[in-house]
């Protein structure tokens, strides 16, 4: 049996979760590029018009991959109205967590070790992951609860371990983008998740049933 210190091994052994990811991704891959922008624009719309995006000042966001949902309108948005975006790092330490690094219109991207572009960190400019006020995810799957799974690196919940040990939530406020069809009846919920505290889609905002007023977006 693996160890629940390390959950990015066995999330990625459950065969399960290997197949909803499959299943997921190919569906992601039959969207046309005109699918994708409609879905983006209208998740988009949903979450720019919530309270939760009015007030954040410090916005972390992501740049999407193989079929992800476009957080760009988001972003425009942000950049209109004066807020700070960030963008994830990978960390060069140990421990499989995320830097956020501020990232404005033209700045230079490297790819990383994945493939995925993100700025040139610098340890006077990122930010600490409690100092952000929303984070926005990427997912592979979603259910109604704030369950998420991701691509099995654990880096969100990783980065994120120190709200579990929060008695209420107050910030940031966790905040995944996904198609509609990515919602799935249930997900297993194990010890390490971050759960999340709304989904947006193209369709509506998914707030799980179990937060209470002040933690909702």
């Amino acid at each position: 049996m693996l160890p629940l210190s390390d959950p990015s091994h066995a999330e990625a052994g459950s065969g399960v979760r290997r197949e909803l990811r499959r299943q997921m991704r190919a569906a992601r891959a039959r969207l046309s590029p005109a699918q994708q922008a409609h879905a983006a624009h209208h998740a988009s719309r949903r979450v720019a018009h919530s309270a939760l995006f009015q007030r954040s000042q410090h916005i972390a966001c992501y740049l999407p991959q193989r079929g992800e949902l476009d957080p760009t309108p988001l972003i425009q948005r942000a950049w209109a109205m004066r807020k700070t975006c960030y963008l994830p790092v990978l960390s060069p330490l140990p421990g499989g967590r995320l830097w956020f690094v501020p990232y404005h219109p033209g700045d230079p991207l490297t790819p990383n070790r994945f493939g995925i572009l993100e700025p040139c960190p610098s340890t006077a400019r990122r930010a600490p992951p409690w100092a952000l006020d929303l984070v926005l995810t990427p997912l592979v799957a979603f259910d109604t609860q704030g369950n998420r799974l991701g691509m099995g690196g654990g880096f969100y919940d990783k980065t994120f371990s120190f709200l579990r040990q929060r008695a209420s939530w107050r910030k940031p406020r966790l905040v995944g983008l996904a198609y509609d069809f990515q919602c799935v009846a249930t997900l297993q919920h194990s010890p390490w998740d971050v759960p999340l505290q709304a989904i947006a889609t193209e369709r509506q905002l998914y707030v799980p049933t179990h937060l209470s007023a002040k933690d909702a977006p």
